[in-house]
């Protein structure tokens, strides 16, 4: 084998010149392990659920921590829950308080417009008797004062 040439992946370590002491070990097994150790250095890119077989931390902390994060989900999903209820019990309160009230302002107003119909019908019926009592009612001159009286009072003076 020349040196800068790729051995086989086929051929073991004892086969090779260089590698004595490891004779015996396929070369796969090292290109494996050599695979490793360049995925331990990038270990802190990649994330630990790709390597959880080779990782660092123990599979069973990343589920713990999953479940921790489900368990936070979860206990999110029923904060909100409980708010969306609160919101909607408080936006039906308003919303029968608005119905309560527009409902006591329309009767307001109907008998607002019951009064108004009242007082003019009795104002047209001040009307009809005082124009009744015209024709018989006696004024007295004296104390009626006219505009042309008081011109006259004016003059003489």
């Amino acid at each position: 084998m020349m040196p800068g040439q790729i051995p086989d992946p086929l051929m073991t370590a004892g086969s090779l010149p260089s590698v004595g002491p490891l004779a015996g070990i396929p070369s796969t097994t090292l290109t494996d392990q050599l695979k490793l150790a360049e995925l331990y250095s990038l270990g802190t890119v990649l994330s630990p659920l790709i390597l959880n077989r080779h990782a660092k931390r123990p599979f069973d902390v990343i589920k713990d921590e999953s479940d921790d994060d489900d368990e936070r989900k979860k206990r999110r999903r029923e904060k909100n829950k409980v708010a969306a209820a609160r919101c909607r019990n408080r936006k039906k309160e308003r919303t029968d308080l608005l119905q309560k009230e527009s409902e006591r302002l329309e009767t307001l107003n109907s008998e607002l417009k019951s009064q108004i119909e009242e007082l003019k019908s009795e104002r047209q019926q001040l009307i009809v008797m005082l124009n009744l009592h015209r024709p018989t009612c006696i004024v007295r001159t004296d104390s009626v004062k006219s505009p042309e009286s008081d011109q006259r009072s004016e003059q003489s003076d």
